[in-house]
Protein backbone atom coordinates (compact mmCIF):
# COMPACT_ATOMS: atom_id res chain seq x y z
CA UNK A 1 0.00 0.00 0.00
CA UNK A 2 2.93 2.44 1.05
CA UNK A 3 4.19 1.78 -2.60
CA UNK A 4 1.29 2.84 -4.07
CA UNK A 5 1.02 6.11 -2.18
CA UNK A 6 4.40 6.95 -3.65
CA UNK A 7 3.50 6.23 -7.23
CA UNK A 8 0.39 8.39 -6.53
CA UNK A 9 2.51 11.04 -5.81
CA UNK A 10 4.44 10.55 -8.37
CA UNK A 11 2.07 10.69 -10.77
CA UNK A 12 0.20 14.01 -9.32
CA UNK A 13 3.66 15.58 -9.45
CA UNK A 14 4.38 14.49 -12.97
CA UNK A 15 1.11 15.64 -14.09
CA UNK A 16 1.19 19.13 -12.70
CA UNK A 17 4.74 19.90 -13.99
CA UNK A 18 3.19 19.02 -17.57
CA UNK A 19 0.32 21.39 -17.36
CA UNK A 20 2.00 23.90 -15.87
CA UNK A 21 4.58 24.10 -18.18
CA UNK A 22 1.74 23.71 -20.88
CA UNK A 23 0.03 26.63 -19.41
CA UNK A 24 2.85 28.92 -18.51
CA UNK A 25 4.87 28.38 -21.39
CA UNK A 26 1.46 29.08 -23.93
CA UNK A 27 0.54 32.57 -21.79
CA UNK A 28 4.54 33.63 -22.21
CA UNK A 29 4.26 32.43 -26.28
CA UNK A 30 1.20 34.38 -26.48
CA UNK A 31 2.03 37.89 -24.90
CA UNK A 32 5.42 37.68 -27.11
CA UNK A 33 3.25 37.21 -30.35
CA UNK A 34 1.89 41.10 -30.79
CA UNK A 35 5.29 42.23 -30.36
CA UNK A 36 6.85 39.38 -32.75
CA UNK A 37 4.58 39.98 -35.30
CA UNK A 38 5.34 44.01 -34.83
CA UNK A 39 8.75 43.20 -35.46
CA UNK A 40 8.47 40.84 -38.45
CA UNK A 41 6.38 43.59 -40.19
CA UNK A 42 9.55 46.13 -39.59
CA UNK A 43 11.74 43.83 -40.71
CA UNK A 44 10.06 43.16 -43.81
CA UNK A 45 9.36 46.97 -44.43
CA UNK A 46 12.56 47.78 -44.00
CA UNK A 47 14.51 44.85 -46.17
CA UNK A 48 17.22 47.46 -47.07
CA UNK A 49 18.34 48.46 -44.28
CA UNK A 50 20.53 46.22 -41.94
CA UNK A 51 19.51 47.94 -38.54
CA UNK A 52 17.06 45.89 -37.60
CA UNK A 53 18.39 42.98 -35.78
CA UNK A 54 15.98 39.54 -36.80
CA UNK A 55 17.61 37.66 -33.76
CA UNK A 56 14.56 37.87 -31.11
CA UNK A 57 12.28 36.66 -34.09
CA UNK A 58 14.88 33.74 -34.66
CA UNK A 59 15.16 33.26 -31.24
CA UNK A 60 11.15 33.42 -30.56
CA UNK A 61 11.05 30.33 -33.17
CA UNK A 62 13.47 28.65 -31.39
CA UNK A 63 11.69 28.80 -27.77
CA UNK A 64 8.49 28.04 -29.61
CA UNK A 65 9.69 25.07 -31.32
CA UNK A 66 11.74 24.02 -28.24
CA UNK A 67 8.48 24.67 -25.95
CA UNK A 68 6.35 22.55 -28.40
CA UNK A 69 8.60 19.38 -28.39
CA UNK A 70 9.25 19.25 -23.99
CA UNK A 71 5.22 20.14 -23.94
CA UNK A 72 4.37 16.72 -26.52
CA UNK A 73 6.87 14.91 -24.62
CA UNK A 74 5.99 15.67 -21.70
CA UNK A 75 2.16 14.57 -22.82
CA UNK A 76 2.91 11.28 -23.67
CA UNK A 77 5.12 10.66 -20.76
CA UNK A 78 2.60 10.89 -18.51
CA UNK A 79 0.31 8.67 -20.71
CA UNK A 80 2.65 6.07 -20.48
CA UNK A 81 2.78 6.55 -16.35
CA UNK A 82 -0.64 6.56 -16.24
CA UNK A 83 -1.47 3.80 -18.48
Amino acid sequence: MEAYVKWGVKMDLLLWITVGFIVIGFVVLVSMKKSMDGKVALIIGNEESKQISNKPVIWWIVGATVWGLVSMFLIVRSFSIFI
